[in-house]
């Protein structure tokens, strides 16, 4: 019996479904592992880390809340808070409080982390084209695209029950 006193069979993979799975994970591992090591090779960060910099270069004022950094990136706010320490020891992104919430802090990207990204983007983009576009026709790109749209769309947290890490 399941979890929710369920006794039906779950629908297991078919052979092609465990097939595109498995394909799935292990590409998507050797990607984020393939560009954790050139950003860490080229700046001395992990890819999240080189997320976090980019979200906020694309910012207003180059700052967000912590809170909405931690959203956008889906990480909780413990991981986040332990990589804007990390980025903060580099110089590259500075907290500051939030003049209408006491317990409320921006993260901000200093002009260093700015040159940060402007060196190290040329040699990610490289190593996103190469890892990936370079390998798929157009057509398969338009239909990864959109593949990846839809299972975006479902996977969304919504509603007042959704569990959220990064409101934990």
């Amino acid at each position: 019996m399941g979890p929710m006193g369920d006794m039906t069979e779950p629908r297991w993979l078919t052979d092609e479904e465990q097939r595109t799975w498995r394909a799935y994970l292990h590409a998507t591992t050797l990607l984020e592992d393939h560009l954790d090591r050139q950003l860490q090779r080229d700046a001395g960060m992990p890819h999240v880390y080189y997320g976090l910099l980019v979200q906020l270069s694309q910012a207003p004022r180059r700052r967000l809340r912590m809170t909405e950094l931690a959203r956008s990136a889906k990480i909780t706010r413990s991981r986040l808070s332990h990589a804007i320490a990390r980025l903060e020891k580099n110089g590259w992104v500075v907290r500051e409080n939030c003049p209408s919430d006491k317990r409320g802090q921006f993260a901000r990207l200093t002009d260093d982390g700015m040159d940060v990204l402007r060196r190290t983007a040329p040699g990610h983009v490289t190593a996103v084209r190469q890892a990936m576009f370079d390998r798929l026709s157009p057509e398969q790109m338009t239909q990864l695209g959109e593949i990846m749209r839809v299972m975006a769309e479902g996977l969304e947290p919504s509603g007042p029950d959704a569990d959220l890490p990064w409101l934990r």
